[in-house]
């Protein structure tokens, strides 16, 4: 199994081109999964068909299913599993102390990315294909593995409890989590790509985004640089001015990671429906979407 990992700064257009990677993936043949952890994604608005917590099969693509994990919504479940067994059992008031212990951004964290590994271990699959949230939120939700299992590690050693439990009841996640960081750090496994506009703040977040990736020993990043104004647009002032720009933010990147980047170019029309999402992938589908 594969995987590829989408991100970048909000508005990048990093959610089209994961969408339009795993059609192109699919219509090759292949059994694609494709998972937002973005809280506030359009999956929905660009396959034009519902989609959920589970994976849910798109219609127009024969071998392709999509699921929009929700943190909010496992944590939830989870405190509930936990805590179902115990009412009647122990006082309310006891019910409520725990309870609250359990409502806290760890376990909603924890229960988030519970979904995202339970997702990289699925075995009907041959790519899963991840259209993450923003980088910032990405870059912690891939810390976690490692950051998790010396937490589970200190737990054992101290009062025996983690945020969402019992630390005895979470060895079976330690390992899975461990076997996650590992798959992340294995290019024959891992593809990650850094979705990044033609301008000079997205692309300084791109380079600082890079550089945490190494920190984390996350496989070198390729870099995907949407919505480049095409040579024959620059006729009108406007966009020559624009695209101008545009080059020397391109030539940065370039000096940064001394490779040049996938250009996608600027499009006259919104990214949405399937005969759209393929003409997208074309940009892409030779230097990312590989079948390998």
């Amino acid at each position: 199994m594969r995987y590829l990992f989408f991100s970048g700064k909000g508005g990048v257009g990093k959610t089209s081109l994961a969408s339009s990677t795993a059609v192109m993936l699919a219509d090759a043949g292949q059994r694609v999964l494709l998972v937002t952890t973005d809280p506030a994604s359009n999956l929905a608005d660009v396959f034009e068909q519902t989609i959920g917590p589970e994976p849910i099969a798109i219609s127009q693509v024969p071998g392709l299913r999509a699921q929009e994990i929700d943190a909010e919504a496992s944590a939830a479940a989870y405190r509930e599993r936990a805590l179902g067994p115990l009412r009647g059992v122990l006082p309310d008031s006891m019910i409520s102390t725990l309870a609250e212990q359990m409502s806290g951004p760890c376990t909603v964290e924890i229960a988030g990315f519970d979904e995202f590994v339970h997702a990289m271990f699925l075995a009907d699959y041959d790519v899963i294909v991840f259209d993450t949230a923003p980088t910032g939120h990405t870059l912690r939700l891939l810390a976690l593995p490692s950051a998790w299992s010396v937490h589970i590690t200190e737990s054992e050693q101290g009062s025996g409890q983690t945020c969402i439990g019992p630390v005895e009841q979470l060895q079976t996640s330690k390992g899975e989590y461990e076997a996650a960081l590992g798959l992340l750090q294995d290019p024959s496994k891992t593809t990650f790509i850094l979705v990044t506009q033609p301008e000079r703040a997205a692309v300084k977040e791109t380079v600082r985004a890079a550089k945490e990736l190494d920190e984390l020993s996350i496989v070198k990043p390729q870099i995907v640089v949407n919505g480049v104004i095409p040579e024959e647009a620059s006729n009108h002032p406007f966009f020559a001015s624009r695209r101008r720009m545009q080059l020397r933010a391109l030539d940065g990147l370039v000096q940064e990671f001394n490779v040049k980047p996938i250009q996608v170019p600027l499009l006259e029309n919104e990214v949405k429906g399937i005969k759209a999402l393929r003409a997208l992938g074309k940009w892409v589908s030779d230097d990312v979407c590989a079948v390998r």
